[in-house]
């Protein structure tokens, strides 16, 4: 993967003017869990970081998830005031264009998330 990796640093270094590059493998530290970027930049001109995600398989939907939790993780981490929101890309092996056209949609829709605690009598049931 670190093959890959130079090739497309390299790549997006050279598409064009304003990207400077922050790191591989970029640590966030959410909460008490440590996150790894697979490549930031950030653009002068857009005046916003852009995330790079990476994956050497073929494209599922928790990929758009992990990426929306990422740009978040970085405008509130990483983003000022005079920032302009973070920019994500997914690169996949492989994509199936539904799939890759469905996840995204309406990422921005209300969802919680809770935990449950399995009680006894139903820890003997399953």
């Amino acid at each position: 993967m670190s093959l890959i990796l130079g090739h497309i640093t390299k790549f997006l270094l050279e598409l064009g003017k304003g990207f400077a590059f922050v790191g591989k493998q970029y640590h966030l530290e959410v909460g008490e869990s440590d996150y790894y970027l697979d490549l930031l930049f950030y653009n002068i001109i857009l005046r916003c970081s852009v995330v790079l995600e990476l994956k050497n398989i073929k494209f599922i939907p928790e990929y758009a998830g992990q990426l929306n939790f990422y740009l978040l993780a970085v405008d509130i981490l990483l983003k000022s005031e005079e920032d302009n929101p973070t920019i994500g890309m997914l690169l996949c092996r492989d994509k199936k264009k539904i799939e890759t056209e469905f996840a995204p949609l309406d990422i921005n829709k209300p969802m919680g998330v809770s935990e449950f605690v399995l009680t006894e009598e139903l820890k003997r049931s399953l």
